[in-house]
């Protein structure tokens, strides 16, 4: 026994009305005004839902019974409800979904310039190795006239040490 569907009727109450090719819809008004490919294939998205929600809408008013089980009436109920709500989530979501594109539009030129910028770093290693060195001959020769006065204290220590016991030994004489 075949089934079939109801003639398409002006939407009943609970039924989301959907505009024709040539009219415009409140989605594709308020995602963008210009007539760019990005708000076609969102007003077709927009449709495909709306129409998928209306055909089980119409499914469930003709004959909820013989369509799907009573166990799954209550999902699609639900599942309806959130493909209705699914247009008003994507328009909630433009200003962070344009805001992407603009990041992903930049990149090719932060990651080209971040690249010349690496390429810049690693022509100045030699150059850096050379500064390190320089510091460090200037460091180690400024270090070694204080070494070298320690080193004349530690000396001038045990002459001076030595010289008492020298008196010493000249008094006993």
């Amino acid at each position: 026994m075949a089934t079939s569907f109801p003639s398409p009727t002006p939407p009943t109450t609970g039924v989301v009305p959907i505009t024709g090719r040539g009219g415009k819809s409140r989605v594709t008004s308020s995602i963008s005004r210009d007539n760019s490919a990005k708000a076609m294939v969102s007003d077709q998205i927009s449709q495909a839902v709306l129409s998928t929600s209306n055909l089980l809408h119409i499914m469930l008013q003709s004959s909820p019974s013989q369509a799907f089980p009573s166990s799954e009436c209550f999902y699609l109920f639900i599942l309806q409800d959130k493909l209705v709500k699914l247009p008003k989530n994507l328009l909630a979501k433009v200003p962070t979904i344009k805001n992407t594109q603009q990041v992903l539009e930049q990149m090719p030129s932060v990651i080209s310039s971040l690249d010349e910028h690496m390429d810049r770093g690693l022509q100045s290693v030699p150059h850096l190795e050379t500064v390190t060195r320089l510091l460090s001959n200037i460091e180690n020769s400024q270090l070694k006239p204080l070494t070298d006065a320690q080193l004349l204290r530690e000396e001038s220590k045990p002459e001076t040490s030595r010289q008492p016991e020298a008196h010493h030994l000249t008094e006993d004489i």
